[in-house]
């Protein structure tokens, strides 16, 4: 059974309360806890991750770094392992064939301090940075699909543990006018 606190299973209601205001809403399936050159203690949770966000039209304010697009989304794992919740800013390079790029913040539901016999992850700090990259195809004016690599961390700046997580998945995008 998975276990979410209230804040996190709440976020995906605010996003479908305002499609209206949303320029994009997405959702997708990821493979949890993946060894990665970022990550190479991965493989110690379990499950995959539903994942499900928003992303909002370019700041135009920020066109000195390419008026990125802000983004929130929430990730809820099926094994009822770490869950987690980020905001930041993404780029979309390209039309047709892209790549986006992106930074931001998470919070998440993993352990603060773990028992050596649980397969669990000890991030070392309850906020952590969530860089990401996804490389997506149009599939119509308003689809695109994307596979995509989220990395959670918080890069060795509140002590030497730090594991992080790696999520690999595709995600569909569905675009408002």
């Amino acid at each position: 059974m998975i276990r979410i606190p209230a804040a996190l299973a709440a976020l995906p209601l605010a996003f479908a309360a305002a499609p209206a205001s949303a320029q994009e809403v997405f959702g997708g399936l990821y493979v949890h806890d993946v060894e990665t050159p970022l990550n190479l203690s991965g493989n110690v949770e379990r499950g995959a991750d539903l994942e499900l966000g928003w992303r909002g039209r370019r700041i135009r304010a920020l066109s000195a770094i390419g008026s990125p697009s802000p983004h929130a989304f929430v990730s809820l794992n099926s094994a009822g392992d770490t869950h987690f919740a980020a905001a930041g800013i993404s780029w979309k390079i390209g039309r047709t064939i892209y790549v986006r790029p992106g930074v931001g913040l998470a919070i998440h539901t993993g352990p603060s301090r773990v028992d050596p016999g649980e397969r669990r992850i000890d991030f070392g700090s309850r906020i952590l940075f969530e860089p990401e990259l996804g490389v997506g195809a149009a599939l119509s004016d308003r689809l695109s699909l994307e596979a995509s690599w989220v990395h959670l961390s918080h890069a060795r700046l509140f002590g030497a543990q730090n594991p992080g997580i790696d999520t690999i998945g595709l995600r569909l995008n569905y675009r408002f006018r």
